[in-house]
């Protein structure tokens, strides 16, 4: 945005931001037709058969000019992953702001877990690309991973924050075949992953820290399974199956109501 006044702000030090040009903002508008018509290609055949070819067909473009705003199909699939990464994470975010009483950590907690089911239900194709079948020969670049934590943030956010509050009770491992020490070795690089991001505290247990990634997993899971029919003949009412898991998973967190 421009600053409001040119000559204070040369004063001032800071630098006028520069208004678009006719030329940029007709790149701006044909680049957002092409991610659109492409965001159409994947809710209809999937992330695997998308081809710039196809995408300049929809835009009315020979596929040569297309290449002038994505250079490749694995550009253009880098260019979905964060828009549908950053759409998800919004939606979330608004979920978890929505709920006034910050103290209420399972409404909070509900509140964004039923977003991200909403999201998914309502953009299939992105969440194909982003939770599906990997596309063959595309690697995702470093430039997704800051899209991608954005609803894991929300996620752990949630957690640490009932764990500040005190309203988490501190969950032990259950014994079981697997030793402590080998399942933390299974772990070890999310552990680390989200403590090194100052995601979780070191106050935050690792066994909480692990219980949430198990959440995290099962979650979309359910939301896999749904969205790809796998549910069909075993669930019968969707909704309530999805609140009983995403509950489930909050008791199993220790999560306390408020009282």
């Amino acid at each position: 945005m421009q600053h409001p006044n040119p000559e204070r702000a040369a004063l001032a030090g800071a630098t006028p931001a520069r208004a678009q040009t006719a030329r940029e903002r007709a790149r701006d508008q044909i680049t957002a037709e092409i991610v659109a018509a492409a965001r159409i290609r994947l809710a209809e055949s999937g992330p695997g058969e998308l081809s710039l070819r196809a995408v300049a067909r929809d835009v009315g473009m020979v596929s040569s000019a297309v290449y002038r705003y994505f250079a490749s199909r694995d550009e253009l699939l880098t260019a979905l992953l964060v828009l549908a990464y950053d759409d998800l994470g919004s939606a979330a975010e608004r979920a978890d702001a929505a709920v006034a009483d910050r103290a209420d950590v399972i409404g909070r907690w509900l509140a964004a877990l039923r977003a991200i089911r909403g999201w998914a239900l309502a953009h299939p194709g992105d969440y194909a690309l982003l939770y599906g079948s990997p596309v063959p020969g595309y690697a995702a670049p470093q430039a997704t991973i800051e899209p991608a934590v954005r609803v894991i943030v929300v996620i752990l956010s949630i957690v640490t924050e009932a764990h500040a509050l005190g309203r988490i009770a501190t969950p032990t491992a259950p014994a079981g075949p697997v030793t402590a020490a080998a399942e933390m070795a299974s772990v070890a690089g999310a552990v680390a992953f989200v403590r090194a991001r100052g995601l979780v505290g070191d106050e935050v247990p690792t066994e909480l820290v692990i219980r949430t990634l198990m959440a995290w997993t099962t979650v979309f899971g359910t939301v896999s399974f749904e969205l790809f029919g796998h549910l069909v003949g075993s669930v019968t009412d969707l909704d309530v199956y999805f609140d009983v898991v995403a509950s489930r998973l909050a008791a199993d967190l220790g999560f306390s109501a408020l009282r």
